[in-house]
């Protein structure tokens, strides 16, 4: 008998795990039927997407509101997709706002609910876990802190490690790596990475102050790693003012693998950018009534990732009033090879490698889907 399994996620970085994911669970068993949302990644794994993240990633409080009505549509022909083709589970991969609705109603559809990448509540909305924990049947976690917080509900979780190592490593392990350099017209200087985010509000917000920063920088070249759901000509305006300034699309691990430092927004990127060793500073700018709303809901002391794991300031962030192109200008000085930060920033992420484990989560976690459809 055929089982089937539908995933749901609605961003760059859930496209690329729930991609890993379906090979890694069709190494096990091959006769698994996916039907998903999500985006290229999962699509060079088999089939197309029911809906691609391109039409799916609205990011902070004025914008989902905006676009509330396209998100409630969006909900609404889910609830009807998932009943006709009737899954043995549905795996949720990160994307909260929309997963958790998805997650109430499939329960009471009787459908088992794993949910892959945990929802950040313990960032902000901490009482969301006891929603979490009548609606989800199964929570695979990739941040060694999440396995304590929801074990504290009595929930049933299992910490399959962080897939962004697995990710790296395949990178890493490849024969075909692309030569940046000649392919896109590169010269000699070093590299500096410019990871504005998928999205394009967040875009809008941030790659303008990232290119504001630059003119100190004339003995590097800089280089944008562009979504992967945007087109090239999004970035044109952009560009059109900036010298030095290249633009990359679905390189974004080649352009890690050669950068000798990195200007990165919030979110996984900031792992990322670790992981590969880069000397990054995060910045992140919101509209100001999110920002507002956020500072008074955000129960952590960072924004990244790597301080989160590491509980402690790794690398620099600048919120706000303080990512503006004066402040990115004197951080990213300070982390170039031969300056105050670059060396301490390498120790930091040698003890966050070592905190996150071995790697596998993949695996992991595709064993741990395999068994709640079987049994």
């Amino acid at each position: 008998m055929v089982r089937k399994l539908y995933i749901i996620t609605g961003e760059a970085s859930g496209d690329l795990h729930a991609s890993n994911l379906m090979k890694a669970i069709l190494q096990k068993d091959e006769t698994i039927d996916f039907r998903y949302w999500g985006g290229d990644n999962m699509s060079a794994v088999v089939g197309k997407p029911v809906k691609h993240i391109s039409e799916l990633a609205f990011m902070g409080f004025i914008e989902v509101v905006m676009n509330l009505r396209t998100i409630l549509s969006n909900i609404n022909f889910c609830k009807k997709d998932i009943l006709e083709y009737k899954p043995d589970a549905l795996v949720l991969v990160d994307y909260p706002g929309f997963n958790l609705r998805i997650a109430k109603w499939a329960k009471e559809q009787g459908i088992p609910v794993i949910y892959y990448i945990s929802p950040q509540i313990w960032a902000w909305k901490q009482n969301r876990v006891h929603t979490i924990k009548k609606v989800v049947d199964k929570m695979l976690v990739i941040l060694p802190f999440e396995k304590d917080f929801y074990g504290k509900f009595g929930m049933d979780v299992t910490f399959v490690g962080n897939p962004l190592l697995d990710a790296v490593e395949q990178f890493r392990a490849k024969s075909d790596k692309v030569d940046l350099y000649a392919k896109h017209g590169l010269d000699k200087r070093p590299v500096i990475a410019l990871l504005p985010g998928s999205r394009k509000q967040e875009i809008n917000t941030k790659l303008p102050i990232m290119l504001e920063s630059l003119s100190a920088f004339n003995n590097y070249q800089f280089v944008i790693a562009g979504a992967p759901a945007l087109p090239a000509s999004f970035y044109e305006p952009f560009l059109k003012n900036s010298k030095n300034v290249h633009l990359i699309h679905g390189e974004t691990y080649d352009l890690l693998s050669i950068a000798t430092a990195a200007l990165v927004t919030s979110g996984t990127a900031t792992l990322e950018t670790a992981l590969f060793e880069v000397p990054e500073v995060v910045c992140y700018k919101g509209s100001s009534i999110s920002y507002q709303i956020a500072k008074r809901l955000i129960k952590v002391d960072y924004i990244s990732l790597v301080n989160l794991i590491l509980q402690k300031e790794a690398v620099k962030e600048l919120i706000q009033n303080e990512c503006n192109s004066k402040l990115i200008e004197k951080e990213l000085k300070l982390v170039l090879p031969g300056q105050a930060k670059h060396d301490q920033i390498k120790k930091d992420y040698a003890e966050l490698i070592q905190v996150l484990g071995d790697g596998g989560a993949s695996e992991t976690a595709a064993a741990q889907v395999l068994e709640v459809i079987k049994n």
